[in-house]
């Protein structure tokens, strides 16, 4: 790619260069002490920096200009990953618990794909093969909404992001106090929909929320956690007949559906489990909610990088780190967020965007007590 070639990528991308508004702001708050500015100069300072780093790493690396080949060549080698994977574990060379974490981590990336295919980041100008990989990185992760009705409420979560218009947010949690319902909802969409439902005390609501829950989960949304819940009912039976020194209770071609379950739940289903309640808890933590201001950047997320959720992280691609990052510049696709980083946390940190602020725990994700 020669240096024209580039430049004119470059002047492409979507959202590459700030409205003159907010060059205004930048400006005016690169010249101010931070303390004296206002939200939307800061949050222009902060677009304007991520922006520029971007731009110089792409201008750096050429190839990262290449956003469709790149974005194709990581599905195929998560899809890829996890077949071999299935693979392993059907031959018998690697345990369980290998055999989870490792789906669960490729399923991970087919999310971080999912998100960035919602905002047109791959194949904007070839529907077909845009529309491809959406299918693929849904079934990879079956557990999920489908990805065509999820793209308008993740947008509507851009638009309104904190508010009580941000269903998305608001469907993994965000905004309930903690205890056993929000721990039962973070890590089961079909759980969330069911309580939510409970809680209803108009009956039309209650089944309009049901009924608009199963048809966004419809098709593989429905099979995966109806194959969940199956799979624990069934090893529940098994598990109280040894307890009253029984045989098992299932017939045999039951038992028989029982082992190829149990294969699924291994290789496919167990890992979306896994990699969902990851994903939700800090999503559901990093996000303000109930005291947002609508369309304030500064006020929608932290960073939340505390040491013990490490092993959350692995499994929802270091969210916790790089999605407030994107509030700021959703051009980006995942991988060079985690490039764009060191330079966008700096300035994050001095503009006053909030680390690790662990009291939103005990404050049902509010900024303030």
């Amino acid at each position: 790619m020669t240096t024209m070639d580039t430049l004119t990528a470059l002047a492409e991308l979507p959202d590459t260069r700030l409205s003159t508004e907010e060059l205004q702001l930048a400006r005016q708050a690169a010249a101010q002490p931070a303390p004296a500015l206002t939200d939307a100069q800061r949050s222009a300072l902060i677009r304007q920096t991520i922006m520029r780093e971007g731009d110089r790493l792409r201008a750096a690396h050429p190839w990262l200009l290449q956003q469709d080949r790149i974005g194709a060549g990581i599905l195929a080698v998560a899809v890829a990953g996890m077949l071999l994977n299935v693979w392993s574990y059907a031959q018998g060379w690697q345990p369980v618990w290998v055999t989870v974490l490792a789906a669960a981590f490729c399923a991970s990336i087919t999310h971080e794909l999912e998100h960035d295919l919602i905002h047109s980041m791959y194949f904007r100008k070839l529907p077909w093969a845009h529309n491809l990989m959406l299918a693929l990185v849904w079934l990879a992760r079956p557990s999920t909404i489908n990805p065509w009705v999820r793209r308008k409420l993740h947008l509507d979560h851009h638009k309104f992001s904190g508010t009580h218009k941000d269903l998305e947010e608001r469907g993994i949690t965000n905004g309930d106090s903690w205890g056993l319902r929000r721990v039962l909802m973070v890590g089961d969409n079909a759980m969330s929909i069911l309580l939510r439902a409970a809680s209803l005390k108009d009956p039309a609501l209650r089944k309009r929320l049901l009924g608009r829950g199963f048809l966004a989960y419809s098709p593989l949304g429905v099979m995966h956690w109806a194959s969940w819940y199956a799979f624990l009912a069934l090893h529940a039976g098994n598990a109280l007949a040894t307890l009253n020194g029984q045989a098992s209770p299932w017939s045999a071609s039951t038992l028989s559906f029982l082992h190829l379950l149990d294969f699924a739940v291994v290789v496919w289903l167990g890992p979306n489990v896994l990699r969902t309640f990851c994903l939700h808890f800090v999503s559901s933590n990093m996000h303000y909610f109930g005291d947002v201001e609508e369309g304030n950047l500064m006020q929608q997320c932290q960073v939340l990088t505390p040491w013990w959720m490490l092993p959350l992280q692995l499994f929802c691609f270091n969210f916790g780190s790089t999605h407030a990052i994107h509030h700021f510049v959703v051009r980006d696709p995942f991988y060079l967020r985690q490039l764009t980083a060191p330079v966008a946390h700096r300035v994050m940190r001095e503009m006053g965007v909030r680390f690790n602020d662990l009291g939103t725990f005990g404050r049902a994700n509010r900024r303030m007590a």
